[in-house]
């Protein structure tokens, strides 16, 4: 399991010009679940997302979690199979890697329930769609996530 995870100001996705999921300030996650992946790396990526200190403290330092926002923070995860692509080799991306419909819809809301389930407020793209996603990067901070396979904490 891979994510890209930004640090926004605010975020939304939109689906054939109506927005499915916004948030103010938090994280927006492209997701993108892999094959192998189980419940225990699902489990490992929540509690990472939920728990990643990438918000800053009174003293300017990122020492605060997303959970530590409270009501003021909240996650956007959009499901990307190419954040799984693989660009070692020739100039095309291999999707190989990616784990294929519909085991992965399942699992990428499986993962945004984990994260909900953590005290997190969850909106969500649409899984298969040709989604639009606007956001405005605090920061900038961004930061790649990858569960290790077998994942434990």
């Amino acid at each position: 399991m891979r994510c890209v995870v930004q640090r926004v100001q605010q975020a939304s996705v939109t689906v054939d010009g109506t927005i499915v999921g916004e948030i103010a300030r938090g994280l927006m996650v492209l997701a993108a679940v892999e094959k192998g992946d189980t419940e225990k790396e699902r489990a490992w990526m929540a509690e990472k997302l939920a728990n990643l200190r990438l918000f800053p403290d009174a003293e300017g330092k990122m020492n605060l979690s997303v959970i530590d926002l409270g009501d003021a923070g909240g996650v956007l995860m959009v499901p990307n199979f190419t954040v799984a692509g693989d660009c070692r080799k020739g100039r095309r991306p291999g999707f190989d890697g990616a784990m294929r419909p519909p085991e992965a819809e399942h699992e990428f809301g499986a993962l945004c329930d984990a994260v909900g389930a953590r005290g997190v407020r969850v909106a969500r793209g649409v899984f298969g769609a040709d989604m639009k996603v606007a956001l405005v990067n605090d920061g900038p901070v961004t930061v790649i996530v990858e569960a290790p396979r077998g994942a434990s904490r």
